[in-house]
């Protein structure tokens, strides 16, 4: 495994590997403090690839000014542990010098798509995913990036971006990874106490008790689902809902609240995010109401 940290360094090594004839070169973007969910996403990335590239990136133009950029968890040498461990062929780990040597004053924005959900309430967030993100592409050039759907709206907007402006790469979803007892796996999780630990598995376990609602019939239309997501997640003392919404996807086009949701042409998601103490935290939950509800 090689770790690089300049862009130069980037370039000429996944260079190599493409003259030495080793395949497709996939791309793993991710901001560090590594945990099984980047795993199965450098696992995936090396069934497909011969070249596998992991950057390691804290990305300061995607917080906002009152978010966790400076505490944000970093553990370098953890992280190329588990990063040659499972694979990764270079790893791209930048000062924040090295990304933006000079104000930046080109940006990448994706309309529509991220004035909701966490665009709602993070302005300007999806601006510097997408930035950073088209860099690492130019820097890579890769067949192929992984993403987790945790983060589903981040994997929509860049599904978006890449088919508007014609890039030449494939955005490959890859499915939530979670703790034994549902906790979606995320590095913001060591911010959580043992309390706000254990009150945050409301999350997956109301997105489960939703779906089954709309299994059985019980709940039918798009304000009967977003009301059991929210009065089960208010069961925890702790939770503060930021949002618990049900749109389709991958358009995150809402839903009228009275819309019967089997009659929804493709797939819909039920997204939450929900703050514990400090620490927000997403969910999500993406399945196609007319085939739960055909099985019956």
């Amino acid at each position: 495994m090689r770790v690089v940290r300049t862009v130069e360094q980037l370039r000429e090594a996944v260079g190599f590997m493409r003259g030495a004839g080793q395949g497709p070169v996939g791309l793993v973007p991710t901001m560090g403090y590594l945990h099984d969910g980047h795993a199965s996403l450098l696992r995936r990335a090396g069934e497909m690839c011969g070249t596998v590239v992991m950057s390691i990136f804290v990305n300061p133009i995607q917080f906002g000014p009152n978010e966790d950029f400076e505490a944000y968890p970093r553990d370098e040498r953890r992280d190329l542990e588990l990063a040659e461990r499972e694979g990764a062929d270079i790893v791209f780990i930048p000062a924040v010098e090295e990304m933006y040597p000079r104000e930046i004053r080109s940006k990448i924005v994706v309309s529509s798509l991220t004035t909701r959900l966490c665009g709602a309430s993070r302005p300007g967030h999806f601006d510097g995913v997408t930035t950073v993100v088209a860099k690492l592409f130019n820097m890579v050039q890769p067949d192929y990036a992984y993403f987790g759907l945790k983060d589903a709206q981040q994997v929509a907007v860049l599904r978006q971006m890449v088919d508007d402006l014609n890039m030449n790469v494939k955005i490959v979803p890859c499915p939530i990874v979670r703790e034994a007892d549902g906790l979606a796996l995320s590095s913001r999780n060591v911010y959580l106490s043992a309390e706000e630990r254990l009150q945050a598995l409301v999350l997956s376990r109301s997105l489960r008790e939703a779906h089954s609602a709309v299994e059985e019939g019980r709940a039918a239309t798009t304000d009967e689902v977003r009301e059991l997501l929210k009065s089960t997640i208010s069961s925890s003392p702790l939770a503060d809902i930021d949002y618990a919404e049900i749109l389709t996807f991958p358009q995150l086009e809402p839903l009228e609240g009275n819309f019967p949701l089997v009659e929804t042409d493709g797939e819909i998601i039920m997204a939450l995010a929900v703050r514990f103490g400090r620490t927000r935290l997403i969910d999500n939950m993406i399945f196609t109401p007319k085939e739960v509800a055909a099985l019956v």
